[in-house]
């Protein structure tokens, strides 16, 4: 089923259940979905609209850090339980030793260095995707420049 669809209906069984934090929270998702679909001046796939969570995700986790610095715990926490909700739609996130296993199957025989760190990122990336999980951007480039430079020295 379409990303958007799904939160369509999963917000309309939220008003129906007057369960306020949860259809407010699925408004703003498909605002941002619906905002992303007019910049685009096209349907979204999928994957765009994955991206656009992820962003609303990265968005309300520098929230947290910010109401953590204000002492606004209740806050922080409120953009907590929205991240656990935007969360539910997006594919599993993979662990570190799932990350690693992956960048060693994608950088199996290539000749990266740490100078193609941009190339095997995107080599990286497309194996996550087809393996249908998601990682962190800054976890996945530490593993990767790690492996490159190990594969750098031990040539």
């Amino acid at each position: 089923m379409e990303l958007a669809k799904k939160v369509d209906q999963d917000m309309v069984a939220a008003m129906k259940a007057h369960d306020v934090e949860r259809t407010q929270t699925l408004r703003m998702m498909k605002a941002a979905l619906k905002n992303r679909q007019i910049e685009k001046r096209s349907d979204l796939t999928d994957m765009e609209s994955q991206q656009v969570l992820t962003t609303m995700i990265k968005q309300r986790k520098d929230s947290i850090e910010q109401f953590q610095k204000g002492n606004r715990p209740e806050l922080a926490a409120k953009e907590a339980r929205e991240i656990l909700l935007i969360e539910n739609y997006m594919p599993k996130t993979a662990n570190e030793e799932d990350l690693k296993k992956l960048v060693e199957d994608a950088l199996a025989g290539t000749s990266f260095g740490p100078k193609d760190m941009g190339q095997a990122m995107k080599a990286v990336q497309a194996k996550v995707q087809a393996a249908g999980l998601r990682a962190d951007g800054k976890v996945l480039s530490e593993i990767v420049r790690g492996k490159l430079q190990q594969s750098e020295s031990g040539e």
